[in-house]
C-alpha cells in the first residue's frame, strides 16, 4: 500500500509490534488465494469492518485502508506469472513495492529468487507480510517507507501490483518503472486496467481471467494483465 495522493508524509517506519501481528490474526482467517491456491494468505472476509476497526482504534487520524488483508488481481496476477514462470526470478535478487499481503514477494520467493523484499509503508502490512511469509514457509525481508521516488536499490526484478489507483501516485509508479527498467532491472506491474495506468509506456506479457474477493471491485471476475516498461 502506498499513501493516497502519492504523498510521502504518510509513510509509516514502526518496527512491526505484537499489537500489529495480533490486529491481522483477529481481522483475518487463513484462506488459499482464489486464482493462486498454492498459496495461502491471512485474509479480511470483508473491508469496511476491518477498516472501522483500525479507525476506533486510532487517537487522532484516519486509518489507511486496509489494503493488505486482500488478495486484489494484479498481484493475482503477477503471482500466478511468476509461479508459472520462475525463470524470471529464479536465482535473482527482487523487491516488491507496496507488497500489501506480500502476495507476490511470496511467489517469487517460492519461485527460487535468491533474496525477496517487500516493501511497504504500513505497519499492518509489514505485519500480514511477516505472517503471509511464515504461513507459506518463505524468507522475506521487511523494508518500510515510501521508495516510490528512489532507483529501487539493486533488485535485478523490481515487481508492483495494484498500484495504478490514482492519477499522481500511477505517475510516481511509472518514474519507478522507467528508471529500474532504465539501469537493467527485469520490472513487472499486475494490473486490472484502471484508468490511470499509463499503457502508452507498457506491453502485455500475460493476461489472465482473475477471480477477486467479492466487494473489491465490479465484478467477480476480472481480466488482469501482467505489464513491462516498452
Amino acid at each position: 500500500m502506498l499513501p493516497r495522493g502519492g504523498g510521502c508524509a504518510a509513510a509509516d517506519a514502526m518496527p512491526v509490534t505484537d499489537a500489529a501481528e495480533a490486529f491481522v490474526r483477529a481481522g483475518t482467517r487463513s484462506a488459499p488465494v482464489p486464482f493462486v491456491p498454492e498459496l495461502r494468505l491471512h485474509i479480511a472476509d470483508e473491508a469496511l469492518g476491518l477498516w472501522s476497526q483500525m479507525q476506533r482504534a486510532l487517537v487522532r487520524g484516519e486509518a489507511p485502508l486496509p489494503f493488505w488483508a486482500f488478495p486484489w488481481a494484479g498481484g493475482q496476477a503477477l503471482a500466478r506469472y511468476l509461479l508459472d514462470h520462475p525463470e524470471v526470478v529464479r536465482g535473482r535478487t527482487a523487491l516488491d513495492v507496496g507488497a500489501g499481503s506480500g502476495l507476490v514477494a511470496i511467489a517469487a520467493a517460492r519461485a527460487g529468487a535468491a533474496r525477496v523484499t517487500a516493501n511497504d509503508i504500513d505497519v499492518h502490512a509489514r505485519a500480514a507480510i511477516g505472517l503471509n511469509a511464515a504461513l507459506n514457509t518463505v524468507s522475506l525481508d521487511l523494508e518500510a517507507g515510501d521508495l516510490l521516488d528512489s532507483d529501487d536499490g539493486e533488485s535485478m526484478v523490481l515487481l508492483v501490483g495494484d498500484l495504478c489507483y490514482e492519477a499522481p501516485l500511477a505517475t510516481r509508479v511509472l518514474g519507478l518503472l522507467q528508471r529500474a527498467h532504465d539501469r537493467g532491472a527485469t520490472v513487472l506491474l499486475g494490473d486490472l486496467g484502471r484508468p490511470h495506468l499509463p499503457r502508452a509506456h507498457l506491453e502485455a506479457v500475460a493476461s489472465y481471467d482473475v477471480p477477486v474477493i467479492a466487494g473489491l471491485e465490479d465484478a467477480a471476475v476480472k481480466r488482469t494483465t501482467v505489464w513491462r516498461v516498452r
